[in-house]
């Protein structure tokens, strides 16, 4: 249901639900929960998350149940993606509707195929998202894209995506781990302590955060890079 292979520093998840154009079910939020976990805790210093297929995501599985278990491994997943210390980076390769466009916003960044979309089209379907889903899609996207997808079911191709924010760069899932291995060369500290903020992080939070990186071996071996002349080995300490 969920493939996961690593390429050094880089760890690619891929939703294997393609004859169910890899909507999400109770069991594959919880593998995507675990799966990131195992990969931060194996090191991985990026994670690439894309679909099988043609079809990033198509949503949450009409076909599976809608009771509480589900909406709290759904929204306790996408939450925790955007908690984890690493950078994930989103290969939309396809359509990403509904939770397919909340997966998409949960990364950190989004790499969008020509066949990409992305829509949140609850008002056809009766159902809701939660205020971060809204609230992220207004930052990302902008109030007035965020409008047309919420308030008249819309939906946004990979150039509208990228003209408005949603999506930060065209391309393929080999695009994406590219991009996935130049961001692991980075200093993994800075990268936790950017993405803490930028998801929201509390004062205290954020002043504990600065203190650790100006604190750490990084900082040091970067001015030691410096000085000889060469690219710094950051080690995340």
């Amino acid at each position: 249901m969920l493939g996961v292979t690593r390429d050094r520093d880089v760890v690619v998840l891929e939703l294997q639900r393609e004859e169910r154009r890899n909507a999400l079910n109770l069991e594959l939020c919880q593998e995507i929960h675990a799966a990131v976990d195992a990969a931060v805790d194996g090191g991985a210093r990026s994670i690439v998350v894309t679909g099988q297929g043609s079809v990033f995501c198509s949503g949450a599985d009409l076909g599976g149940v809608y009771g509480p278990e589900f909406l709290e491994a759904l929204y306790g997943m996408l939450h925790h993606l955007t908690r984890v210390p690493v950078p994930i980076v989103a290969a939309v390769n396809g359509p990403a509707i509904g939770a397919g466009t909340q997966l998409a916003m949960a990364c950190d960044l989004r790499v969008a195929a020509e066949s990409a979309r992305f829509a949140v089209p609850t008002a056809k379907n009766g159902m809701a998202v939660d205020a971060w889903t809204v609230r992220t899609l207004a930052q990302l996207a902008g109030t007035g894209p965020a409008r047309r997808l919420m308030l008249a079911a819309e939906s946004l191709d990979r150039d509208d995506a990228l003209a408005c924010g949603l999506a930060d760069r065209a391309g393929t899932l080999d695009d994406a781990i590219a991009w996935a291995h130049e961001i692991a060369t980075l200093a993994p500290l800075s990268l936790a302590h950017n993405k803490l903020i930028l998801n929201g992080a509390t004062d205290a939070e954020a002043d504990e955060s600065f203190r650790a990186v100006w604190a750490s071996e990084d900082v040091r071996e970067a001015a030691l890079a410096r000085d000889e002349k060469r690219a710094p080995d950051f080690k995340g300490q």
